[in-house]
């Protein structure tokens, strides 16, 4: 059954207590939930956040000068190549929002988390984060009580040995992991989580007669990797031209080692008709991106845990060239100039549409610590960075972020990581980041970053934070900070409050807005940012 999801919001309250207020008057507040709890919106089907595209980071009090909003909104007038014509970097300096969303209903950010925490203890947390909750996950996805597509790859808690060491998976399902830098600052371990993402292939591009073959495979994966990041060559794992009878580099010699994959107008083997593509996916990517609680292993690091909090996917179900995301861009901003608020339509099973030519489908945590499907309004939330947002490419992120050919297919590795620069900066994104922002996460609030990184005066230390040679010296928390997040989030889950947000906050949020005045802009010009989602890793 297809359904459109569009907001109830003037729907009278007292269908659930009796009173005469509605739920838009309701949830104005820091704590709505207190007078109706999640499921009650969910039974009632009462939409409790109509803007839920919305995120979080977008209330965040910048007092004119502090800008996180330049990873998401961007604008690209000068480069017609690129198929995102969202052209959103005017929202820096522009509440550009509905009267629904002038209202901040995340109220889960205004939670005193250190006041919730202190019953459970270390032990049981490590126990937990330890356990798999994916497995018991894909054997559902397996049986008849799901009728969607499965994605599946065995062993996937314990992370890494899931793969071999280019990344792909063990269990024979095609799926292949990568190394990526992870999005300022949301991702970061300090913030709460950890992730990995995978991507797969339609079955063609792994085959050559009808027979799977890893030299093939792995040359397409770069053939793709090269249209997203516009690269005419990348370097390779080994390659076999002899067997597979393909000049996968290009200089008209058939070798049975090569190292490089040279850019072609169309991909090899069984994929030979379908046409390379700049900045977007063929018809048929999938990715699976799997969010995670903080790991902290025995010696104190950290890592992935087993434990999931997320399950998120995505198949691009429709190949839409430019032309006709051209038109649904355009579409989307009539939409928004004549008032209308968003709406998506929902395939049930096979998953929510974000108009651009993708399905998403999305896994969360019940209050047992089991995953399910997320309900609507849950799903909702993913559109507001997977449907029309200005930074990304094809409507995803990781990919576009991938260490560069062979070096960058293999398990997520931070320790392997280095502080790249955006595509048209000099120094390091996270330093760029840090500075811009202001501190160690949109909402400025991550103290333990704030020390670390920052002095008295606010200012970033430069040269120490240039001076780390890996990701993970600069984006990992203490093992107390990540126990305490991980404690955070597992009340979220306990109360299964994902409506009113999910962000693992320990403290109240003060840098955040619980009404927005559209008077003032949110950023002077001075401190208004391009920003290139890709990276200059020479």
């Amino acid at each position: 059954m297809t359904r459109l999801l569009t907001p109830l919001f003037f729907i009278v309250a007292a269908l659930l207590t009796g009173c005469d207020k509605t739920p838009q008057s309701l949830t104005q507040t820091a704590d709505a939930e207190t007078v109706h709890a999640p499921e009650d919106y969910i039974t009632h089907n009462i939409t409790y956040n109509p803007e839920a595209v919305i995120p979080p980071q977008c209330y965040t009090k910048t007092e004119g000068k502090n800008n996180p909003c330049y990873i998401c909104h961007q604008s690209y007038p000068n480069d017609r190549t690129n198929p995102n014509m969202m052209n959103d970097g005017f929202l820096q300096g522009s509440y550009d929002f509905s009267d629904i969303g002038n209202t901040n209903r995340w109220s889960n950010l205004f939670k005193n988390r250190r006041a919730e925490i202190d019953d459970i203890s270390d032990e049981f947390m490590h126990d937990y984060i330890n356990q798999d909750n994916y497995s018991a996950l894909a054997a559902w996805f397996k049986s008849d009580a799901w009728s969607g597509r499965a994605p599946v790859i065995e062993n996937l808690a314990d992370g890494a040995a899931a793969f071999d060491e280019n990344g792909l998976a063990l269990d024979g399902s095609r799926w292949v992991a990568f190394n990526y830098k992870p999005v300022p600052s949301t991702f970061w371990p300090t913030n709460g989580s950890t992730d990995d993402v995978m991507i797969r292939l339609p079955e063609a591009f792994s085959e050559i007669d009808g027979q799977f073959s890893r030299d093939v495979y792995f040359a397409n994966l770069s053939l793709v990797e090269m249209a997203i990041v516009d690269k005419t060559s990348l370097p390779s794992i080994a390659l076999d031209e002899a067997a597979t009878g393909i000049d996968f580099n290009g200089d008209q010699q058939l070798d049975s080692n090569v190292s490089r994959v040279e850019r072609t107008t169309h991909f090899f083997g069984d994929a030979k008709d379908t046409p390379l593509t700049h900045m977007l996916y063929p018809e048929g990517t999938e990715f699976l991106h799997t969010v995670r609680y903080v790991g902290i292993e025995d010696d104190g690091s950290i890592s992935n845990a087993r434990r999931m909090k997320e399950v998120r996917y995505m198949r691009k179900d429709t190949f839409m060239p430019q032309e006709r995301l051209r038109n649904a861009y355009y579409r989307e901003a009539k939409e928004k100039h004549f008032g209308n608020l968003p709406a998506v339509v929902n395939h049930d099973d096979r998953g929510m549409s974000n108009g651009m030519g993708w399905l998403l489908w999305g896994f969360i945590e019940n209050a047992d610590g089991k995953m399910r499907k997320q309900n609507d309004q849950e799903q909702f939330f993913c559109m507001g960075c997977h449907k029309t947002i200005g930074t990304t490419i094809d409507q995803t992120f990781a990919f576009a972020r991938k260490k560069p050919g062979v070096n960058g297919w293999g398990y997520i590795d931070l320790k392997s990581l280095s502080d790249a620069p955006n595509i048209g900066e000099t120094q390091g994104e996270y330093l760029t980041y840090l500075e811009r922002v202001g501190g160690g996460d949109e909402f400025r609030q991550n103290a333990e970053m704030l020390e670390r990184w920052f002095d008295d005066q606010g200012i970033v230390k430069h040269e120490k934070v240039a001076a780390q040679d890996t990701l993970y010296d600069l984006i990992t928390p203490s093992p107390e900070r990540a126990l305490d997040l991980n404690k955070a989030y597992y009340r979220i889950v306990q109360d299964q409050s994902f409506l009113f947000g999910r962000d693992a906050v320990l403290t109240p949020a003060d840098n955040v807005y619980q009404t927005i005045d559209t008077a003032i802009a949110p950023l002077d010009g001075e401190h208004r940012y391009g920003w290139d989602i890709r990276l200059d890793w020479d």
